[in-house]
């Protein structure tokens, strides 16, 4: 009888910490940055392509997926050269203080810089003044970079 209550008090201590350890469980890096496109692609193939889940890195919390080793290696040498500005978020948005989802498709790369927009006729907008709206998204973006797009 003492054994088998030695049991089943071992066995609830033991889900305890199991149950703690999934709930300490940070799942962010679950989703990939930029929806899974190769952050790369952008420079050395001048358009996005998918990555895949066999080529990834964590880079400042996100997870970035490649198309190819090559990709996660450069990547790897100076990941701040590939990151698109402003998290991914739609760059005109950022501007306007906004955080919006950047389309991976509705891209530029401004001074070696990857900008994502939320879709073609926002970067029209966009493109007008862009050196006036990476300006004022920088400012902005150093006020909302931290805040939850929810808030804004």
């Amino acid at each position: 009888m003492i054994r088998k209550s030695t049991m089943l008090a071992s066995l609830a201590l033991m889900l305890t910490y199991m149950g703690a350890a999934l709930a300490d469980r940070n799942y962010a890096n679950s989703l990939p940055a930029v929806q899974g496109y190769d952050v790369v692609s952008y420079h050395t193939d001048k358009r996005p392509i998918r990555g895949s889940g066999h080529f990834t890195a964590v880079h400042d919390g996100a997870t970035y997926q490649f198309h190819d080793q090559e990709n996660l290696d450069l990547f790897a040498a100076d990941p701040e050269k590939y990151v698109p500005a402003y998290g991914g978020y739609c760059a005109f948005g950022v501007s306007a203080g906004k955080k919006f989802i950047g389309d991976p498709e509705v891209w530029r790369i401004v001074d070696g810089k990857t900008y994502l927009n939320l879709d073609a006729a926002v970067q029209d907008r966009w493109l007008e003044d862009t050196a006036a709206k990476i300006a004022a998204g920088d400012r902005q973006w150093q006020r909302i970079k931290d805040t939850d797009p929810a808030e804004l």
